[in-house]
This record gives C-alpha cells, sequence and structure tokens, in this order.
C-alpha cells in the first residue's frame, strides 16, 4: 500500500461538470498491511508495518497461531 498525495489540490466543480484531479503525486513511503479474516465471527486481526521484510509477515503469522484455538483448523489465502 502506498501512501500517495496530490501535488494540487481537487480543481473547482462547475455546474454539470465531475471533479478533476490532476494525474500527479507526491509518494510518502508504502507501507505493509497484513490481516486475517475469522469468517466464523466476523473478527479482524490485523497488523501494518513501515518496512517491508519477510520477518514481519513471519511474526504476523505467529500472532494468528497465538490468537486462534489449536483446534481450529487455518486456511491461508495470500494475495
Amino acid at each position: 500500500m502506498q501512501a500517495l498525495d496530490r501535488t494540487q489540490p481537487m480543481l473547482p466543480l462547475r455546474p454539470g461538470q465531475i471533479a478533476r484531479r490532476t494525474h500527479d503525486y507526491t509518494r510518502h513511503g508504502t507501507a505493509s498491511l497484513y490481516a486475517a479474516f475469522d469468517v466464523a465471527t466476523g473478527k479482524v486481526l490485523g497488523s501494518v508495518t513501515r518496512p517491508h521484510c519477510g520477518a514481519d509477515f513471519v511474526r504476523f503469522l505467529e500472532k494468528i497461531v497465538r490468537a486462534v484455538p489449536r483446534r481450529l483448523a487455518l486456511h491461508l489465502v495470500l494475495l
């Protein structure tokens, strides 16, 4: 996920015209978003990290393992 900001404010509206924005942007860095969804309860377990490294992903998987009872099966879908 990228933290972006437009370089110019949104252009003013006129009657019959849709909102307009410039095409260019300023990049403010990236962040990694990890989320786990329990379909039975609707509960979401999430984590956001600034740097992008495999160790953060492993820590998130460990967090899931600690949060889920051992008797339940885990199914992971990675996108």
